[in-house]
């Protein structure tokens, strides 16, 4: 009964009046979605040889990678054993953008180091898509959640406090904590942290960091453009919000759109025009400045939010740096988490 109330009071504390990451933060749901296809395949594909159909298409995909995304080794991949008693387990999309996981990520997981001293904090990501891919290409394992789950139950961890990355309570936030809720047995207590936008107070915090980390910008003939993930569940109703909020407040030259939900590329597009302006600033509203950020954001290819706009005849600036890399927004983790250990003293 004990870790029972303990569970359902760190659930508690997600929920929300709207409601990361879904998902938030970081790369899409379909490669979440083509991971688990992947894995399927590679274990179905069984031969003699050394390598599956599968991972060989894996491999030809990771040698067409034709760019740089940072040095893996400089990432503190916290999948150290020798735990304690106490755990801050943060969970994430993830990103195999190394130089972005390390600026983002890293510095969420080692802020809330710096705040808990008491706590042994550990990492675990939810796409095995991104694990697979960095383990191919660097030869270095992230934890999935399994994994990190089960290495807090082997080193005897009684409190687990787990602190989701993402920016919203919706698919992948609902599955990991159906799934931290299945261990829930096996610790003395075990909660559960919310993501980065649940209360109007975190809205409001988000704004006024998104404002001023892009101040520069805002010369009036400029408008600033975030993107986001978008999501199918409910909670995607966290941009319209998020815009609400930046036009009440008199930012009327800041909009907000998705990838892969509404408000799209085309919604923000005609607003722009509709604004006369005459230059676009694009900046992902995702806690990593991953695949999305670099491709669908940044990328050349024609449907690429830089191209939508170029072919419109806007001067384009895109900003490659994820929501992870704020100090303000930082400390709003740092308070989610402060109060879900609060939850079980």
């Amino acid at each position: 009964m004990k870790k029972a109330m303990a569970l359902m009071l760190g659930l508690a504390c997600i929920t929300a009046s709207f409601a990361s990451c879904g998902n938030s933060t970081s790369e899409s749901k379909t490669e979440a979605t083509t991971a688990a296809t992947t894995t399927e395949a590679s274990l179905e594909v069984i031969t003699t040889e050394p390598t599956t159909e599968a991972e060989t298409e894996a491999e030809e995909e990771d040698e067409e990678e034709n760019y740089n995304t940072g040095d893996a080794s400089l990432d503190n991949i916290r999948n150290q054993d020798d735990i304690g008693d106490n755990e801050l387990l943060v969970l994430s999309f993830g990103t195999s953008f190394n130089d972005s996981r390390r600026l983002t990520i890293g510095a969420i997981e080692q802020s809330l180091e710096d705040a808990f001293p008491d706590y042994s904090v550990r990492r675990g990501f939810t796409a095995n898509i991104i694990i697979d891919h960095v383990e191919r290409r660097d030869g270095i394992h992230i934890d999935d959640i399994n994994e990190a789950l089960d290495r807090a139950v082997k080193n005897g961890v009684k409190n687990l406090v787990v602190q989701p990355t993402h920016l919203m309570n919706g698919i992948e936030y609902d599955e990991l904590s159906g799934k931290v809720a299945s261990y829930s047995d096996a610790f003395d207590k075990v909660v559960i942290g919310e993501p980065l936008l649940t209360s109007d107070d975190d809205f409001k915090r988000v704004e006024n960091a998104i404002v001023d980390w892009t101040k520069e910008y805002d010369d009036g003939k400029t408008a600033i453009c975030f993107m986001g993930h978008g999501t199918e569940h409910a909670s995607n109703s966290v941009y319209a919000k998020m815009q609400d909020l930046l036009t009440a407040d008199g930012h009327t030259n800041y909009f907000v759109g998705t990838v892969e939900a509404t408000p799209s590329v085309e919604d923000v597009l005609e607003k722009v025009k509709a604004g006369g302006y005459e230059k676009v600033v694009l900046e992902p509203l995702m806690v990593v400045a991953g695949d999305h950020a670099n491709n669908d954001m940044a990328g050349d290819d024609e449907d690429s939010w830089k191209s939508v706009f170029e072919a419109e005849g806007f001067e384009v600036q895109c900003i490659l740096r994820g929501l992870g890399e704020n100090e303000e927004i930082r400390k709003i983790y740092v308070e989610h988490a402060q109060k879900a250990i609060d939850s079980i003293k």
